[in-house]
């Protein structure tokens, strides 16, 4: 019986799909639905809005696109996650690392390099200019030179 916790998930989240152990993918899987990935797949994975998990007997020759990866398994391949990367104990990650925040659990098998990246703004609003207050009965040199007129001393 294997010690790794297995998470129910979440009714309301959405549905899930699942690559099962008997099942080998070649090729590109491109989902809108959490993957989990249970068998084995080379090519490529992408699930831009969602998370992917490789099962503790998941096999992946992929680069994998994710929101989320979850990984468990075995992954040969580039892992780029929008959101964050987690490596847990028995898992092995041969590739490069690309996400906003990561997790390797004591145990994990990681070869490759990590790029932390910030995720980016959804909304880019363009800051006000700053306007200087002036009165006119204001007499000192910062508000004088701040209103453009020469500064007396």
């Amino acid at each position: 019986m294997s010690s790794i916790p297995h998470r129910v998930p979440d009714v309301n989240s959405g549905s899930t799909a699942t690559i099962g152990k008997a099942v080998k993918i070649v090729g590109q899987i491109f989902t809108k639905e959490d993957l989990n990935v249970d068998g084995d797949v080379e090519g490529t994975i992408e699930s831009t809005d969602n998370k992917v998990t490789i099962g503790a007997t998941g096999r992946v020759q992929a680069s994998v696109k994710a929101r989320e990866v979850v990984i468990f398994g075995q992954v040969q391949g580039n892992v780029e996650a929008a959101d964050k990367v987690d490596i847990r104990r028995e898992a092995k990650l041969v590739g490069d690392i690309t996400t906003a925040r990561i997790s390797i659990e004591d145990g994990a098998l990681f070869k490759g390099s990590i790029d932390i990246r910030k995720p980016e703004p959804k909304t880019t609003a363009a800051p006000e200019p700053v306007k200087a207050a002036t009165t006119p009965t204001q007499s000192s040199p910062v508000s004088a030179a701040v209103a453009g007129a020469p500064a007396s001393r």
